[in-house]
């Protein structure tokens, strides 16, 4: 994995933190910690499930940087100029895209088998955006029926590169594609309402 993806997926991911602490009245540290834990949490979670020591960003501390630098700019952006909601959605987007293959290519790379990495692709993606949420007191992204084909669109997208991987192991395309699809899939649901069935029992109907 070339380095500047994941050094871009913390960006993206820690400014999605910053535009998510809209209307929570949090101060710049409280921004910063916000961006911080949305930029590292899934990363983190997937080393320590693949036994990595030290994790990414304890080995590398420029990610801590890229993620803090990326807050700073962002806080001060915004408060000279109005951004859209929708950016929030898009650069989360992005940060699922990019983390999502980051992670099942790290775990491939661990030799764990191809439903293994997918599962830690997933967790690299959502776990950071998950946590950002607990935080600001918000259910969780990917638990919102609402917000359409999160975690199912990683999963795609992942599933995706896995037997890319397999297939061409050769091929240099194949976490490109993987993150497109996963991008494309995550815009195309927000664009036209794409959802998984939301759980329903006939006592409900009935009712």
């Amino acid at each position: 994995m070339p380095p500047w993806i994941e050094y871009f997926a913390v960006a993206v991911c820690a400014i999605s933190g910053v535009l998510a602490a809209e209307g929570k009245r949090m101060d710049l540290f409280g921004v910063m910690v916000l961006a911080l834990v949305t930029a590292v949490g899934g990363g983190t979670i997937r080393d320590l499930c693949l036994g990595a020591q030290p994790v990414f960003w304890i080995k590398q501390p420029l990610h801590v940087w890229t993620a803090l630098g990326a807050a700073v700019t962002t806080f001060v952006f915004v408060r000279f100029t109005h951004l859209p909601k929708r950016l929030l959605a898009v650069a989360d987007a992005f940060g699922l895209a990019l983390f999502g293959i980051a992670g099942t290519e790290k775990a491939l790379a661990f030799g764990t088998p191809g439903v293994v990495a997918v599962l830690l692709g997933v967790v690299t993606g959502v776990a950071g955006g998950i946590m950002r949420d607990v935080l600001r007191s918000e259910v969780p992204w990917v638990f919102q029926a609402e917000v359409n084909l999160y975690a199912t669109a990683v999963s795609v997208g992942a599933l995706v590169f896995v037997l890319l991987r397999h297939w061409y192991p050769a091929s240099e395309s194949d976490r490109y594609i993987g993150m497109a699809v996963i991008l494309t899939l995550r815009l195309a649901a927000m664009r036209w309402k794409l959802r998984l069935p939301t759980f329903w029992t006939r006592t409900q109907d009935s009712g």
